[in-house]
């Protein structure tokens, strides 16, 4: 008899469990501008709650990998507090930094098979080099809320496990202008279940920002690999 009553019991807070879930899914399109640029992903989407609870808790330790003179993931997305890798997977030595932005850094000089750590303690976008190699560059979107999400290349994106309720729908794209997210950004009633967005635009303008190395010069023409 108890286990029959144990056994409706757990069931029953299993359907509850799953009324109380929700997700909101969507596609961000993203318009190129020039011939440059081509797909919709790396678009960044988030909601936070209304009405948050307490601090959200670090994110599990990710990795922005150097290789090939490349960082990757190109766009990498955390919550507050989370610790990123920066391991040199290339045969020749990287100097990551970030001076721009949310979390100021620099990681220095070191070799192929190293690896450096940073703990991303507050919110906004920090944008990633190295002081070596002028092409390498990343960014990292820092976020007040677990509920996130980075389109596909077909720009759709999927955002689950969500307490129904009020939220604000923010977004963050590479090239795009800072006036369009904004007036993008919108409040939103999630429901149980699975909510649908309308398609969304953003314009890109293909262009990458110009930077200056981390002493604030322009970089110095190419040296060899082994430097």
């Amino acid at each position: 008899m108890f286990r029959a009553y144990l056994s409706a019991l757990l069931i029953a807070l299993s359907g509850f469990a799953a009324a109380q879930d929700a997700s909101v899914r969507g596609t961000v399109n993203v318009k190129h501008r020039s011939g440059n640029g081509s797909g919709s992903g790396e678009v960044i989407v988030w909601l936070t709650p209304s009405r948050p609870g307490g601090p959200v808790a670090p994110g599990p330790m990710v990795r922005l990998v150097q290789k090939n003179k490349r960082f990757t993931p190109h766009v990498l997305a955390v919550t507050v507090g989370t610790q990123i890798e920066f391991p040199n997977q290339d045969p020749f030595f990287h100097d990551v930094f970030s001076i721009y932005r949310g979390k100021p850094f620099d990681l220095g000089l070191y070799e192929s098979g190293a690896v450096r750590k940073v703990q991303f303690s507050q919110p906004g976008v920090s944008y990633i080099f190295c002081n070596i190699h002028p092409q390498m560059n990343a960014a990292v979107v820092v976020l007040r809320t677990p509920h996130f999400a980075a389109t596909g290349d077909d720009g759709s994106f999927r955002i689950s496990h969500l307490p129904p309720g009020q939220y604000r729908l923010e977004f963050w794209y590479e090239f795009a202008a800072e006036t369009e997210l904004a007036a993008l950004s919108r409040d939103l009633q999630v429901a149980s279940g699975e909510n649908a967005l309308d398609a969304i635009t953003l314009h890109s303008s293909d262009a990458p920002k110009d930077h200056l190395n981390k002493y604030g010069e322009v970089y110095s023409p190419s040296k060899p690999d082994k430097y």
